[in-house]
């Protein structure tokens, strides 16, 4: 008799779910008419402004510095996407509610899994789509103003800054996706957060890092004047409040009905 080979063990991967989760949700979201939205609205005014300083630059002779043109870029996209990118992280969670049990969390996927794929993918979509916006607009900058006071550590440390409040605004949006069951209501609890953590900030002294002092200094940072320990604060702060949200919003959802 022929020896019959035993049947090989079939290899579990465990990350497997999350990278599922992670890539469905991404591919939805830049397939998104809010995220095309925002995308074409942050290029397109970044686009515009620099080709209008150039254009002021050759006619008229009116040069506004590189560092204050970039300034300007980077505050209004910061400033401009924070209702979009409220809109579309708010609903990541809620608007799945009712069909989720049966079509996702009974396929062998935990909820952590679950949870930290759907905030992966969308930190990743508004993250990376910003550093792109922002980096071709530090290139147009250079290329079409007077580029020479930007400093390539002042540009680095502006950017990070920026992409520090823009990941708290989106883990902000999925974590109370995860807590509420309505999308209107998620938006409005995340604007709600932000203003008043905002309006406690501005009444905290000079030298206290705050988002909107960070935005008013962009000019001096990248030009390369900076305090590296102010600017460390705000990052620090702003990932601790963002990692303080996802655990909470982590563990609720972990825990509630869907």
């Amino acid at each position: 008799m022929e020896a019959v080979a035993p049947a090989k063990t079939p290899k579990f991967v465990r990350y497997l779910p999350y990278w599922a989760v992670f890539c469905a949700d991404l591919k939805s979201t830049l397939q998104s008419w809010i995220y095309r939205a925002w995308v074409l609205l942050s290029f397109g005014a970044s686009l515009g402004f620099l080709l209008y300083r150039f254009g002021a630059k050759q006619v008229g002779g009116f040069v506004q510095p590189a560092p204050e043109t970039m300034s300007d870029i980077l505050t209004w996209i910061t400033l401009g996407s924070i209702t979009l990118v409220i809109v579309l992280t708010a609903g990541t969670i809620c608007s799945e509610r009712g069909t989720m049990a049966d079509s996702i969390l009974s396929r062998g996927i935990s909820r952590y899994q679950y949870f930290l794929g759907k905030l992966h993918a969308r930190l990743a979509a508004v993250l990376g789509t910003f550093l792109v916006i922002a980096v071709l607009s530090l290139a147009g900058s250079f290329l079409l103003l007077h580029g020479e006071s930007l400093t390539f550590s002042g540009s680095v440390v502006a950017l990070l800054a920026v992409m520090s409040i823009l990941a708290m605004v989106t883990t902000f949006g999925v974590s109370i996706s995860a807590i509420c069951h309505s999308t209107v209501l998620s938006i409005a609890i995340v604007w709600m957060i932000l203003y008043t953590g905002g309006f406690i900030l501005s009444l905290m002294p000079a030298d206290y890092p705050s988002p909107d002092r960070m935005l008013q200094r962009l000019p001096d940072v990248l030009r390369g004047f900076y305090d590296l320990q102010t600017v460390s604060r705000l990052v620090s702060g702003a990932l601790s409040m963002s990692l303080l949200a996802a655990t909470t919003g982590m563990v609720f959802f972990s825990r509630s009905d869907v």
